[in-house]
């Protein structure tokens, strides 16, 4: 008996554990995971004023790039990583030492959030960078994600922006689709509302192993 409450009991944990947050403010989610504060936008500021619009310069002149021989991909959700590029060269164009963000180790790192680190009379800001289809902005569609990591890339108090491309079919070659941009936006995403949802996983040597994980029931060889 006592072991059936206990099970239950442990059920109904695993079910609350499973209920996604919903509404967390995304200052409030770096601030608790690194420990580093999220700087928020003020237009009264005139540094800010001034990052505003180079980051505009830099979505025209990196949009005006990426529309001279667009962007070959087969599918819109892989524009995204070729973008970056773009935007950071045309941020180092525009004087502000644009860089892959570093993590805790010092080491960069290509992956995960956010895409870019860059200077304004010595002060750090990020930005990441994203496509969106004007079809479906106001769908529910998951725009946007990180995940914890020993290796984080936001290591100082600073701003944080999101630069996104309108990206639309341009024509065809070799079976892919040729992209590119006609509209651009500017986020500051310091008060966007996030949701977390849990997620169990394992990893090879547990699935594999046949000791402390699935019961391998055959095997063999292929010619």
């Amino acid at each position: 008996m006592a072991n059936n409450e206990y099970t239950k009991k442990l059920k109904n944990v695993i079910k609350q554990m499973l209920q996604p947050l919903k509404d967390i403010p995304f200052n409030l989610v770096i601030e608790a995971m690194t420990g580093k504060k999220v700087i928020s936008f003020d237009f009264a500021k005139s540094d800010h004023q001034k990052i505003l619009s180079l980051l505009k310069q830099a979505a025209l002149n990196a949009g005006k790039e990426i529309n001279k021989k667009g962007i070959l991909r087969p599918r819109p959700n892989e524009v995204g990583n070729d973008i970056e590029p773009y935007v950071r060269n045309a941020l180092n164009l525009l004087d502000v030492n644009a860089d892959i963000p570093i993590g805790p180790s010092g080491h960069k790192k290509s992956t995960g959030y956010p895409d870019i680190l860059f200077w304004f009379n010595k002060n750090p800001y990020y930005l990441e960078c994203k496509t969106y289809n004007i079809k479906n902005i106001e769908t529910t569609q998951r725009s946007f994600y990180f995940s914890p990591s020993d290796e984080f890339k936001v290591i100082y108090d600073a701003p944080h922006f999101i630069l996104s491309f309108e990206i639309y079919v341009a024509g065809e070659q070799r079976h892919k689709h040729i992209y590119k941009c006609r509209h651009y936006k500017i986020l500051s995403i310091e008060s966007l509302s996030l949701d977390v949802k849990y997620e169990f996983n394992t990893d090879n040597r547990r699935m594999y192993s046949g000791k402390d994980g699935a019961i391998i029931l055959a095997e063999g060889e292929i010619e």
